[in-house]
């Protein structure tokens, strides 16, 4: 469904790697920026807690009302997601602060540093955040490689590696996972 409308959605590897660490947390408070069309939702939401919530936030509502169909036939009860329309940075400041056990952010690179500010204020300590993209489509390691989101990732990595908040590590998974654990 993702490829037919023209959306990148997580390999089974990064898939796998977001269900392993959703578990690994006994994670039941989820935060999903960026919804598509389900695919990485459903990974998290086989990783969490059975009483888990995924609150998942993206601009495009038919992408939310595949996502919604996905998440059903994959036979999660309505229950266990929240499905929020806007834009996330208008969203994010509206959820509740130390309430989050992980967050996905798998949204446009330009909102990367927003996005894992918003993480720190989110997440409870322990918490773990994912950025998805950390590879820059196989240009991360390329000096010569200027282009803006390039940029944008190089900066993020570093902004969290040199935080004294994170314990951070890049797992080459997929389109490559920024990976940080909240310190307490």
């Amino acid at each position: 469904m993702a490829h037919e409308l023209g959306l990148p959605c997580v390999s089974p590897g990064a898939g796998s790697v977001l269900r392993l660490l959703a578990a690994a947390g006994s994670a039941k408070a989820v935060v999903e920026i960026g919804t598509g069309t389900g695919v990485s939702g459903v990974w998290l939401l086989r990783g969490m807690r059975p009483d888990g919530v995924l609150t998942t936030i993206d601009v495009e509502h038919e992408h939310q009302r595949i996502a919604r169909r996905v998440f059903q036939e994959a036979g999660f009860a309505p229950g266990r997601t929240r499905i929020i329309s806007g834009r996330a940075l208008d969203v994010l400041p509206r959820l509740a602060d130390g309430a989050y056990d992980l967050i996905f952010v798998d949204a446009d690179t330009t909102e990367f540093a927003a996005c894992t500010e918003a993480a720190l204020r989110l997440l409870r300590p322990g918490g773990v955040l994912i950025v998805n993209g950390a590879h820059a489509n196989g240009r991360i390691s390329d000096p010569a490689a200027r282009d803006v989101d390039t940029l944008t990732i190089r900066e993020t990595v570093k902004a969290i590696r040199e935080s004294e908040d994170w314990i951070p590590a890049v797992i080459p998974s997929g389109a490559g996972l920024l990976t940080a654990v909240k310190r307490g």
